[in-house]
């Protein structure tokens, strides 16, 4: 950066039609430039992994095309920055994934993520199903260590896969904690129900995470759950969000959806108190917009998106 001249910034959010110009998420400059960047939003329309319905692919194109609604302004009414006065934030596009080769896809979105990490530049990543997150856990481990995990979910994907077939969206976070990249004592899953995660929940519990399953998060609520996260994360912290955490009365547009979860408003706030947290990278996965109903699970994710880079940027100030 040459001075504020040379800054790149999204478009004025008062020209134009918000659904005309540039196709990229929330305005932001579409750039590979990363020595003009504090965060990348970088989208993997990859979904050969999943075990029910696909569709994971087109998450990435809905929630840039859903962040049309949003306006740069803060929440809070006592603050009128935007997260873009903080933060210099470029679209970087979609990483190229293979369809049919998960091995290959999933190593080439690490290969592609790893200069992004590695300049220094906090990586968003738009999946995508949940193997999305496995190659971005990888390539930021590398450049942090081993990571804490803050992980929103319906289920714990914890299963053990075979030999033969070690990767599939539910099977993330058993590759990740036998490679090491993450530590599972300091790492906590909010959200956990259903009777496809009843079967592993006490393998992931055994493994030493500390799993907040949807009725426990019910009875305790959105403090009690944000005082866990901030005492048991000690950083670097990963955070996963699976959209299927929420309810799919707020969140039909996704793959595995299960009945009685988050709503909205408790998403949204558990995303706006992760404001302190040492934050090393960020993934948002599972939005499937053929099941959508009224785009509202791809507004919710562009919010959700939207809200942690104002969690973000508050942590840079």
């Amino acid at each position: 950066m040459t001075g504020e001249q040379d800054r790149l910034v999204p478009q004025d959010w008062q020209r134009g039609p918000r659904y005309g110009g540039a196709y990229t998420f929330a305005r932001c400059p579409a750039s590979r430039d990363l020595s003009r960047t504090d965060v990348a939003i970088v989208g993997v329309p990859m979904d050969m992994a999943v075990m029910y319905r696909s569709g994971a692919r087109f998450g990435p194109r809905a929630i840039r095309d859903a962040s049309g609604q949003l306006r740069p302004h803060h929440w809070e009414p006592d603050k009128i920055e935007p997260p873009f006065d903080k933060l210099r934030v470029i679209d970087y596009g979609d990483i190229e994934v293979f369809p049919g080769y998960i091995e290959q896809s999933l190593d080439h979105v690490r290969a592609e993520l790893a200069p992004i990490v590695a300049a220094g530049v906090f990586p968003l990543v738009l999946g995508g199903d949940h193997s999305t997150t496995l190659p971005a856990l990888r390539a930021a481990a590398a450049r942090h260590g081993r990571l804490s995990l803050v992980h929103f979910d319906a289920h714990p994907d914890f299963w053990p896969g075979t030999p033969e077939r070690p990767y599939h969206h539910g099977t993330v976070f058993r590759r990740a904690s036998e490679e090491g990249l993450i530590d599972p004592a300091a790492s906590v899953q909010v959200g956990i129900r259903g009777s496809i995660s009843a079967a592993i929940i006490p393998e992931a519990r055994a493994a030493g995470f500390h799993l907040i399953t949807a009725e426990e998060f019910a009875r305790r609520g959105v403090s009690a759950t944000l005082e866990d996260i901030h005492r048991i994360a000690r950083g670097p912290v990963y955070v996963s969000l699976d959209i299927d955490s929420v309810d799919p009365a707020f969140a039909p547009g996704t793959g595995t959806p299960e009945v009685a979860g988050l709503t909205s408003r408790e998403i949204v706030a558990l995303v706006r108190g992760l404001r302190g947290l040492p934050l090393a990278a960020f993934d948002i996965v599972e939005v499937a917009p053929a099941y959508d109903s009224s785009e509202i699970t791809a507004l919710l994710a562009a919010n959700l998106v939207y809200e942690f880079l104002l969690a973000l940027a508050d942590g840079r100030r």
